[in-house]
């Protein structure tokens, strides 16, 4: 009983942070149809960002807004600079992007190494919270998991119940249209490539917190953010909760209990999702 209990609370955990990630990346890739493959870059480079702040100024909140920051600002930057000029393009975006993840992996090599960093939770974080059956759980994975809570659904208001976000949705579906409307469809989308982009340097340092930073980070956070946006469904937010639900807790369980085959489950849960559901969980066919 406490082995489940606590893999069920690593997978839900491991859930939230991948959900952070992977909520950024369905920006991009599932509702703009921009195909981002450097979206991993930009997660641990926004968590060695933050680590260099947090050095400097011992300060982890300023971390946490300085990955998402710079890595919002790095967003606008592939926006106006790549996709911009390659819309609709998908194997043109695929294979940029791909280039620019293995040089931004190499630049970072060269300036950081390859040793691991872990940041360094406030005092109000730190420590654990006392739970029944296990004792205590670590605060930090529980904060975790009520901010990608809070993300989750300050996004949906964001795209669903904001004017900006309607114009979002309908630049997706009619672009031509929108922009007929009088609408700056650039700008619209620059902005909701820096969110998406932001969302990655923000887990950077989540992540780099509750597990630490270094070099096959990016691989592995980009590998689970393609799973949850595909089994969750494109585009859809509540879709991408759903998937990063469904990963993370098949992730934990297959190691704790299937530790030899624990990687594959993940791929099996996308096999049979998409068998019964070509367009994921929750998107739209």
């Amino acid at each position: 009983m406490r082995l489940f209990i606590l893999t069920f609370l690593n997978g839900i955990t491991l859930a939230a942070l991948y959900f952070i990630v992977a909520s950024g990346f369905s920006l991009v890739f599932g509702l703009m149809r921009n195909v981002n493959l450097a979206h991993g870059s930009l997660y641990l480079l926004g968590g060695y960002i933050g680590y260099e702040i947090a050095d400097s100024t011992g300060s982890w909140v300023l971390a946490v807004v300085a990955g998402f920051v710079s890595m919002a600002l790095a967003g606008v930057l592939l926006q106006l600079l790549v996709f911009r000029y390659m819309e609709g393009q998908e194997l043109r975006q695929t294979l940029v992007t791909i280039a620019l993840s293995i040089i931004l992996a190499d630049v970072m090599l060269a300036i950081w190494s390859g040793v691991s960093y872990q940041f360094t939770p406030p005092q109000w974080l730190y420590g654990a919270t006392p739970m029944p059956f296990i004792n205590a759980y670590p605060t930090y994975r529980l904060f975790t998991l009520a901010s990608a809570i809070v993300i989750g659904l300050a996004l949906w208001f964001f795209l669903n119940r904001t004017r900006i976000g309607i114009m979002i949705r309908a630049g997706v579906d009619d672009r031509g249209m929108l922009s007929a409307s009088g609408v700056n469809v650039q700008l619209l989308f620059c902005v909701t490539f820096a969110i998406g982009a932001g969302l990655a340097g923000l887990a950077g340092v989540l992540g780099g917190s509750a597990l630490s930073i270094a070099p096959g980070e990016d691989t592995r956070f980009l590998l689970a953010s393609l799973i949850v946006v595909i089994v969750g469904g494109m585009g859809s937010i509540p879709g991408a909760a759903i998937g990063a639900l469904l990963i993370g807790m098949t992730e934990q369980f297959g190691l704790a209990y299937f530790p030899t085959y624990g990687v594959v489950f993940s791929f099996l849960v996308m096999v049979a999702v998409l068998a019964v559901r070509p367009q994921g969980i929750l998107g739209r066919a």
